[in-house]
């Protein structure tokens, strides 16, 4: 058997226990990869995370060769899945997309007859499928992007089809590694580029590096072409950089913690946004780091080590149950939610949640908020954050929040650069979001609280 075989039996392995919820993508190809080389690990990912991003309009596109999709197996409706995106969005031969699809329909019993003639059909016919076009712009553009139509609903009520459908395809883009440096920027600019890797400053976070990707001389069409890096090959000291998001970076600015000063983050694993605040305190003060999940706290121990930061302490426990002494100078929440503003990395999230999902993490997050404030100190600040670009998880929060805290007021962020992400509500409350078609990074909201008394 071909190692591109073994691997694509791994890719329908993963799908289904991501699909059946049993995983996260990342955890499935953790577990399944061990065994695999740098270039069949990437093949690997390509395939389970473009079926993911896709799935919907594979099924699409399926749906004209099959007349009960939903009639197939799983493991054979993901088979045809991951053959049609090879076909459709990979330089994969299509002899190989269709030839292997079948062997491993064979050997795993099933439909090969069938398997082989949709593919064989589709390859006939793939100039005939256009886009969908059936007169409902929420539907047309929920199939074309792979999004559920309650998202793209929202989305267009808010900000318009136009823009709901660049943000649909955003979230389908591969995002690129983004660093956070903790030290001379330049000098990790200028190491990047010695070692055939064009990166660029971020143009917001002060300490982020985007990395574009390895030099070729040439794409043979006069313009740029790069090939892809692991973050393992990163050539720089892992003790001057983390792997963080422009947007995540953008967090600790808005907190804007200072040297001397006790901090807790309340949700933090794997902690980046712990590493951060450390930093731009210097690592001089205290900061308390409190998560629930062992082993993204193990995570958060080795990149504490890694940096050489001794500022940090780290407490596994949930922060409404655990004892903390004393109140805190600053308090980040970096809240669970639903994470629609990072599908672009968890493109599993489009199928994970249901509109209704909202308004319970909403109860959540507003139960942790209530807990969490409590530990603040008079004249102190906290920041809520959410990884998510809906008013549930964001506005209606703090709104609520503040409606049951009569001592706590929003104030707004310390830098000139977090004002291209300000924006007012109807009552003139003063919030932060990014969005990945408008910014070029992960959708976050936050929200800067100041205790008063």
């Amino acid at each position: 058997m071909s190692a591109q075989m073994s691997t694509r039996k791994l890719a329908l392995a993963a799908l289904a226990v991501i699909f059946t919820g049993a995983e996260k993508p990342k955890d499935a190809l953790d577990r399944l990869s061990g065994a695999l080389d740098d270039r069949e690990k990437a093949f690997l990912k390509e395939l389970v995370y473009g079926v993911l991003r896709y799935r919907d309009n594979l099924e699409w596109v399926l749906s004209h060769f099959l007349k009960k999709p939903s009639d197939l197996g799983a493991d054979t409706r993901n088979n045809l899945r991951m053959a049609v995106y090879q076909l459709r969005f990979m330089r994969v031969p299509q002899w190989a997309a269709v030839n292997e699809a079948v062997t491993i329909e064979k050997s795993a019993g099933g439909k090969a007859a069938l398997v082989n003639a949709v593919l064989r059909n589709y390859l006939r016919r793939s100039r005939e499928i256009g886009e969908p076009r059936g007169g409902d712009a929420v539907k047309d553009i929920a199939t074309i992007t792979s999004h559920p139509a309650w998202m793209i609903r929202r989305w267009t009520e808010r900000i318009g089809s136009d823009e709901a459908l660049q943000l649909a395809h955003s979230n389908n883009d591969i995002p690129p590694i983004t660093l956070r440096i903790d030290g001379d920027r330049g000098e990790a600019l200028k190491v990047l580029s010695e070692n055939g890797i064009d990166a660029v400053g971020t143009p917001f976070s002060p300490c982020g590096i985007t990395i574009m990707g390895s030099r070729r001389e040439s794409d043979g069409a006069g313009g740029s072409e790069y090939r892809r890096i692991t973050p393992r090959r990163i050539p720089l000291d892992p003790s001057m950089y983390v792997i963080q998001d422009e947007a995540a970076q953008l967090m600790g600015y808005l907190l804007d913690p200072h040297a001397g000063e006790r901090v807790l983050d309340a949700c933090a694993a794997p902690g980046g946004k712990t590493t951060h605040l450390a930093r731009l305190m210097q690592d001089k003060g205290a900061v308390t780091s409190v998560d629930t999940d062992a082993g993204r706290l193990l995570k958060l121990e080795e990149n504490v080590k890694r940096l050489g930061l001794f500022s940090v302490a780290i407490i596994r426990g949930d922060i409404r149950r655990v004892a903390i002494e004393g109140r805190f100078d600053r308090i980040l929440l970096d809240a669970p939610c639903s994470s629609i503003g990072v599908i672009r990395r968890n493109p599993d999230v489009k199928y994970r949640h249901a509109e209704s999902d909202l308004k319970r993490l909403q109860a959540l997050q507003l139960d942790l908020l209530g807990h969490v404030s409590g530990y603040l100190n008079p004249g102190g600040i906290m920041l809520y954050s959410v990884c998510s670009t809906e008013p549930e998880e964001g506005e209606q929060v703090a709104r609520n929040f503040l409606h049951s805290h009569g001592d706590f007021s929003i104030i707004e962020g310390a830098y000139a650069f977090l004002e291209r992400f300000a924006f007012r509500d109807e009552d003139g409350s003063l919030y932060y979001r990014t969005w990945p078609h408008r910014d070029k990074m992960d959708g976050f909201f936050a929200v800067r609280f100041r205790r008063e008394s």
